[in-house]
């Protein structure tokens, strides 16, 4: 969607944090039937963290939220509106952007939660910005985070060898310049997609009972080829129309921001898009799959490294449950 509000959007601060706790490989070999090289090859994953039981999703993005703070000289009470987008909040309500608010101490603010799972990032990013484009807010918070550890089944080896916890957090402002910051996003839904990747039991359908908790209905339930085959498709192909959108070729983009599934995913999406692998953002080898923390943790690491410069162009796209997709074009504004 093509901005056409009074203001345009730009990304004018970026933070992470990822809990100290380091899970190899070898803690899965030490109990499943796999090896470090299955694991490697199959994923891309060497490594993932995890934070510690009294460590909650809010806990993560208050710690990322404040090292955004900090790189823009900014105080929590110059923040409008905090967004945090997760698929594992403290608990189901109050909403996790209230914790934050509250531990911030960002006391002229509203917020609210986004669930998209991994595309929850780019769906709370792209609503943060009509907020700013319609001279609604000058400063909002997007937040990305989740306790992935909490969710998965350890003894699934389809999933829980791929996920991690982590949280990423940007600072959204308002700009004069509509050839700067935020250009454009495509987004989708497909509800037809829910029966390959998702949570049965916790919800109005299935409530918590003795039964649920023994059917291990509060875990991630997934299937791999299914989800494997449209990720790739609905992230190459909504990343190469906004592309074409905006008449713009691989050689135009600087980075590709793809959300941190899984190695192989990452890399048929750039082969389908004409990108090169070293002109895409890539940290799921240290971290795993960290759900909506992924895009937002890669753009700060590589911006704290110093490889993003002003004026690059940068195509965020994610795929996840539900089915959810979409992609983001911006220019780096800083």
């Amino acid at each position: 969607m093509k901005n056409t509000g009074p203001f345009n959007a730009y990304i004018s601060a970026v933070g992470h944090y990822f809990p100290e706790k380091v899970i190899s490989n070898q803690f899965y070999v030490n109990y499943l039937d796999t090896t470090d090289e299955w694991i490697r090859t199959r994923t891309g994953i060497a490594e993932r963290r995890f934070a510690e039981a009294d460590q909650p999703t809010s806990f993560m993005a208050v710690k990322a939220a404040q090292m955004a703070l900090e790189n823009r000289g900014m105080t929590p009470d110059e923040i409008e509106l905090i967004i945090v987008a997760t698929v594992s909040p403290d608990m189901i309500y109050p909403s996790t952007a209230c914790i934050v608010q509250d531990k911030l101490g960002a006391k002229n603010c509203w917020g609210y939660d986004i669930l998209a799972a991994c595309s929850g990032f780019i769906f709370a990013l792209t609503t943060a910005v009509q907020f700013i484009q319609t001279g609604v807010h000058k400063n909002v918070m997007v937040i990305g985070a989740d306790k992935m550890s909490m969710m998965v089944d350890m003894q699934d080896r389809n999933t829980c060898l791929l996920f991690g916890d982590a949280a990423a957090a940007v600072i959204i402002e308002a700009t004069d310049d509509k050839n700067s910051g935020f250009l454009d996003n495509i987004m989708h839904i497909d509800g037809s997609g829910a029966k390959f990747l998702y949570q049965p039991g916790g919800g109005s359908l299935n409530p918590t009972t003795f039964e649920t908790v023994e059917k291990r209905m509060h875990f991630v339930h997934q299937s791999g080829q299914n989800v494997f085959k449209e990720a790739v498709k609905g992230m190459a192909d909504v990343s190469v129309e906004i592309m074409k959108r905006n008449n713009l070729s691989s050689d135009d983009i600087a980075y590709l921001v793809p959300h941190q599934a899984n190695l192989r995913i990452i890399q048929a999406t750039a082969d389908r898009m004409g990108v090169s692998i070293d002109k895409v953002m890539v940290n799921i080898h240290k971290y795993g799959n960290t759900t909506s923390a992924t895009i937002p943790s890669c753009i700060s690491e590589y911006w704290q490294a110093g490889k993003i410069k002003k004026g690059d162009n940068l195509i965020l796209t994610s795929f996840g449950a539900g089915y959810t997709w979409g992609s983001i074009l911006l220019k780096w504004a800083i």
